[in-house]
């Protein structure tokens, strides 16, 4: 499979623009994990760190599954991968985690996301509570947040990639 990925267009409405700008992101996540082994998808960025490309595809299932289930929609959604023992769980892969499953749970978090997004408009106001502060948003904020979280973690998978195969760009 080979990612593409597209800017929104330069003149684009807000709505258009900002859904494009967390695609192109999305989209960059999986670029940065294209044509790599399940073993270098393990491979840590620096020991002892868990920090693995896996971890972060399962880390943005579980951001995706947060901001646009939980707390837009107010869904009753569990976590995916971590639990109140282990928060990071997500970074701490069992031999048999696979980034077929990891892959497809963040491409079906993203559908989820895209489908309860579009029930919204940019400045209505989440359904559901943030867990932690028991904040509300409005879906601007959630894709200005969603687009920092994953440009943030874009950078850090750079990282990854070069370590794991030399391979770099943007």
């Amino acid at each position: 499979m080979t990612i593409e990925r597209r800017e929104p267009a330069t003149t684009a409405d807000e709505r258009t623009m900002l859904e494009g700008w967390l695609d192109y992101h999305r989209q960059t996540l999986a670029w940065k994990c294209e044509g790599l082994t399940d073993a270098q998808l393990r491979t840590a960025s620096v020991e002892p760190s868990a920090f693995t490309l896996m971890g972060l595809v399962r880390h943005m299932a579980e951001v995706e599954r947060s901001w646009f289930r939980r707390v837009l929609a107010a869904e009753d959604a569990a976590p995916i991968y971590y639990t109140e023992e282990d928060p990071d769980g997500e970074f701490h892969l069992a031999e048999t985690d696979t980034w077929q499953e990891a892959y497809a749970t963040w491409q079906a978090e993203i559908a989820s996301a895209r489908r309860n997004a579009s029930r919204f408009g940019l400045d209505d106001i989440t359904e559901g509570k943030h867990r932690r502060t028991g904040e509300r948003y409005n879906l601007r904020w959630i894709y200005t947040h969603m687009i920092e979280e994953y440009a943030r973690h874009n950078g850090h998978a750079d990282l990854v990639r070069e370590r794991i195969d030399g391979a770099t760009g943007d």
